[in-house]
């Protein structure tokens, strides 16, 4: 299994302005750099605009880390992809793949939060068919690099040269779900890798949804092998694991009280909520380093997934914080992941993957 970590780069609450962001977005860039040379994985920067975030352009972010790092493959996590461009999406996913020397992936998601949506002119009672056409457009661009297409939302394209082109003839996109049955066949459809965030459920009730998606997909022709599972959450690991949960707690509150989608923003989190979610079969990565392993094992004999992705840095938590829940999953979890599961197989999560 692989191990990674993302970040939407959130500022600590109540804090705006650049110079708060130029701060986090340098942490974001040392913490990629830590987590190459620790030999994690997977490093993904996610997109929001509001002022909150400091990354409204996961791209821009994953180029300065392509030039800090040297192994770890770098992904959106996600591209809001219903209030963009897949041209320039492309073009920018592209450009990465090249500064990094092919280390580039892509995670389409449709977006929980809106606020892209007014800001580029699109309305959201188009956003089902946005995400549909578009995603139909951006897997042609990753096919072809000549390309006659036509559609609602966007001009249409006649004998268009798209470029530059990325390292790899398949590149790899995953499909970021947060588990409705509309996306798990999507995925399985296309043939695509799924990633399933899931920051509040009990894992085992999205057991369902994953066989969905692999049923659908194997249905549709494609092979066990193209039909790879991602599961991302919130983590933090401490070596005393009730300092873990008395740390992690006061940023997790602000976070998830302030970052909710919507109309859910504002709702606070209890101790006793906060607990039960870092249970043995909650939702929360919260713990000592052998919580964390039987926690990452559980899912697994639900799942069967190749990918897991740590959110490790939310509600402002301090760098050093940061750092060393990097260093306790590169040098305490992960050994003992790849010795209870084994090796990774010859093709890697994502790689090699297309509709």
């Amino acid at each position: 299994m692989e191990i990674g970590l993302y970040t939407f780069g959130d500022l600590p609450v109540g804090v705006r302005g650049p110079e708060a962001a130029r701060r986090r977005l340098a942490d974001i860039v040392a913490a990629a750099k830590l987590a190459d040379e620790a030999g994690l994985a997977v490093f993904g920067v996610g997109e929001h605009h509001r002022p909150d975030y400091a990354i409204s352009t996961p791209e821009v972010v994953l180029g300065a880390i392509a030039a800090t790092t040297k192994q770890i493959r770098l992904t959106t996590a996600v591209t809001i992809l219903s209030s963009a461009d897949p041209v320039r999406i492309f073009e920018a996913f592209a450009t990465v793949d090249l500064l990094s020397g092919g280390r580039a992936e892509l995670t389409l998601g449709r977006g929980a939060f809106t606020e892209s949506f007014p800001l580029f002119g699109y309305d959201l009672h188009d956003y089902d068919a946005l995400y549909t056409e578009k995603l139909d457009l951006l897997l042609k661009l990753m096919r072809s690099d000549r390309i006659s297409w036509q559609g609602r939302f966007r001009p249409p394209l006649l004998d268009a040269e798209v470029a530059p082109r990325p390292l790899s003839s398949h590149p790899p996109i995953w499909i970021g779900a947060g588990g409705t049955p509309e996306s798990a066949v999507r995925a399985g459809n296309a043939g695509l890798p799924l990633n399933l965030a899931n920051i509040g459920r009990e894992p085992a009730t999205f057991k369902p949804f994953i066989d969905l998606y692999r049923r659908t997909g194997l249905e549709a022709g494609h092979t066990a092998a193209q039909l790879q599972v991602g599961i991302s959450g919130h983590l933090h690991v401490q070596q005393d694991s009730r300092r873990a949960l008395d740390d992690f707690y006061p940023y997790y509150a602000r976070y998830i009280g302030n970052n909710l989608p919507n109309g859910d923003r504002g709702w606070q989190v209890s101790r006793s909520d906060y607990e039960r979610l870092a249970g043995p079969h909650g939702a929360l990565f919260v713990g000592s380093p052998q919580q964390i392993v039987d926690k990452i094992l559980y899912e697994h004999e639900l799942f069967g997934h190749q990918r897991y992705m740590a959110q490790i840095d939310i509600g402002g938590l301090p760098y050093a914080k940061v750092a060393n829940t990097i260093e306790l999953l590169a040098t305490q979890v992960l050994p003992a992941i790849r010795h209870a599961i084994g090796p990774l197989s010859e093709e890697k999560p994502g790689r090699g993957v297309m509709a």
